[in-house]
């Protein structure tokens, strides 16, 4: 299942037609609130009385010109400035080829420099989003330059990738900002774990090494994970270095395992939903049902109902 919907992803004709249709439209409400900004900020409202902040990501990739790079940039502005007049707990997770890494690392480098100033003014942080592992050198290029400029800047990284740990222990000087997911694009054995039970242990395994920083208070560390018994285990790890579970931050997509955000906020854990938006969900929306294949029939309820 996981490779298919992998393939579905990546085909172009699909991508087309698909997202042309009624019921891949209403299947992707689970994951959604919609496609425009105000979509996602009114989604956001809901999470406020929680105590769970929230990371906003407007959907697209892969650029071909600098000019809609620079329209992706005055987008993600123009979302900052909303945030401060909501005054609301949110921050926003940007993927470089959306700002133009395929033309040119210097000017997508400038919108992130840009971006992250905006940020600091709400005492945000702007999260560089992981992709293909095409782009892995040059994403923690881009965010080593910018962490040398600006602290309010953050990384995701993939822990099914075989280079992973190395990654994490190169960028510890940085004093960083790290969200760990465990890696939703198709890549080959020779850099990547394939099997589900390895994925875990590894993702576990990477969050646990990173515990020390969290408690010096040189790292944030955002679990960017659906499994509550991973999630539970490193917490119990940290109390038994006495680490508070609130030293570290739990990051859900919105749309999966709600009723969990919710016990995780109520029980003292840190919480941050992530809610995407855009008309470019298409590719991502197939990745996010690959990664936990169950969500397929979840999305067949959704066009049913």
């Amino acid at each position: 299942m996981r490779t298919i919907l992998l393939w579905m992803a990546r085909n172009r004709l699909l991508k087309t037609y698909l997202p042309r249709l009624w019921f891949a439209r209403r299947a992707v409400r689970k994951f959604m609130p919609g496609e425009q900004i105000e979509d996602a900020l009114e989604a956001a409202e809901q999470f406020r009385p929680l105590g769970i902040g929230i990371l906003l990501t407007q959907l697209g990739e892969n650029l071909t010109h600098l000019d809609q790079a620079q329209a992706v940039a005055d987008h993600y502005h123009d979302v900052l400035r909303k945030i401060m007049a909501r005054g609301l707990d949110a921050e926003i997770s940007v993927k470089p080829t959306q700002l133009g890494l395929d033309l040119d690392a210097d000017a997508t480098l400038a919108h992130l420099r840009s971006l992250a100033s905006s940020a600091a003014e709400a005492d945000g942080t702007v999260w560089l989003d992981m992709e293909g592992s095409a782009y892995t050198e040059r994403t923690l290029d881009l965010y080593r330059r910018l962490k040398a400029e600006q602290q309010n800047v953050g990384i995701c990284l993939q822990s099914y990738l075989l280079r992973t740990p190395g990654d994490i222990e190169a960028l510890m000087p940085l004093k960083p900002a790290i969200r760990l997911v465990k890696g939703a694009y198709d890549e080959p054995a020779t850099i990547a774990l394939r099997k589900k039970a390895d994925v875990d242990a590894s993702y576990e395994a990477q969050a646990i090494s990173m515990l020390p920083a969290v408690g010096a208070g040189t790292l944030r560390l955002g679990l960017g994970t659906h499994d509550t018994r991973i999630v539970e285990r490193i917490a119990q790890a940290a109390r038994d270095t006495g680490i508070a579970i609130d030293a570290f931050e739990v990051q859900m997509l919105y749309g999966i395992r709600m009723d969990e955000q919710r016990r995780l906020a109520a029980a003292g854990y840190k919480v941050r939903d992530l809610i995407s938006y855009g008309d470019a969900w298409y590719a991502w929306y197939l990745r996010r049902l690959a990664e936990r294949p169950a969500n397929v029939w979840f999305a067949l309820r959704q066009i049913i109902g």
